[in-house]
């Protein structure tokens, strides 16, 4: 079974935009690697948590930051398909 990736988000931080934004660009990059991307909205203030099948591959309160998009697809690459040619995204 193909992997879910789960992103979640703190709707009262205002996140969701960009948390849709991150799912249709991974969806659109990984199609026939994933089964979906999932939206989740936290209970807990802060959080955006990135993570594939319950597996954290990005922590915003952890790496003070917000992930870049290039960044986020190359994390979930390596999970899902790590022989996976991202383009002009890929690591140089």
């Amino acid at each position: 079974m193909k992997p879910t990736v789960s992103i979640e988000y703190c709707p009262k931080c205002g996140w969701m935009l960009r948390a849709a934004y991150m799912a249709q660009e991974l969806l659109t990059t990984f199609s026939d690697d994933v089964h979906g991307v999932l939206l989740q909205p936290s209970g807990v203030s802060g959080n955006y948590i990135v993570s594939i099948d319950g597996h954290v591959v990005f922590d915003r309160k952890s790496e003070c930051r917000f992930p870049e998009i290039k960044e986020l697809k190359q994390l979930v690459r390596d999970v899902v398909n790590p022989e996976k040619s991202l383009g002009h995204s890929d690591r140089k």
